[in-house]
């Protein structure tokens, strides 16, 4: 699998975590962010629909 396969990381370098260890910038949690690396692309994709859920959640 080539470096352009792989999903990409929804960091925007804005790093910092939350009370609740949710990072303000990605949305990810500290063991998201420590895991990437490691993830499939399936996994990524999975903690992507999460980020995707608790960004919503602050839209209201």
């Amino acid at each position: 699998m080539s470096a352009e396969d792989k999903v990409r990381s929804p960091c925007v370098s804005i790093c910092a975590l939350d009370a609740n260890d949710i990072c303000i910038g990605c949305q990810r949690t500290g063991d998201e962010i420590l895991r990437w690396t490691s993830m499939t692309n399936q996994e990524r994709r999975a903690v992507l629909l999460k980020v995707a859920e608790r960004e919503n959640k602050l839209a209201f």
